[in-house]
């Protein structure tokens, strides 16, 4: 009976290093426009974030491969086969799963920034009437002009209207 685990081994660490060195050098690089926008201000910070994220992923990756590396015996092809796939495939989708998690994070991050440099909010006038507002009756020539009406947020903001 021949004996697959060992070939599959040397299959999966070369595959391993490989993935890890490959997508960190990806991650690094489209990462790196990514963080600018997020630390616009500090882009000091975007290329230390950047770097600690790949030396992150790089020993996650490397831990992780490590820790699937354990198997039962493989006495047949295609089960040193199958155990390679699914190895494989648990490490990509953990991956994948955690850069997910990091880009949530990093938007939301950015999201707070943007929020954050917003104007803000300029309050209501009163006497600026909505264009859905019906028509005012007209009034006759020498009548005094009628006052705005106060509104149920407040009183107005801002210079009075000429004759108030």
């Amino acid at each position: 009976m021949t004996d697959y685990l060992v070939p599959i081994y040397v299959i999966y660490l070369v595959t391993v290093a490989v993935l890890c060195t490959g997508l960190a050098r990806t991650l690094y690089r489209n990462g790196a426009v990514f963080l600018d926008d997020v630390f616009a201000d500090r882009p000091e910070m975007a290329g230390a974030v950047n770097r600690l994220l790949v030396t992150g992923f790089a020993m996650f990756n490397a831990g992780f491969g490590f820790f699937l590396m354990q198997s039962n015996d493989a006495a047949t092809a295609t089960r040193a086969t199958e155990i390679l796939a699914r190895k494989l495939g648990v490490l990509l989708v953990c991956l994948a799963l955690m850069h997910f998690a990091n880009m949530a994070v990093l938007h939301w991050v950015a999201a707070r920034r943007r929020e954050r440099e917003l104007a803000p909010p300029v309050a209501p006038q009163p006497w600026v009437r909505s264009p859905l507002a019906p028509p005012p009756p007209p009034q006759a020539p020498g009548q005094p002009q009628p006052q705005p009406q106060p509104q149920p947020y407040g009183p107005p903001v801002g210079p009075r209207p000429a004759g108030a």
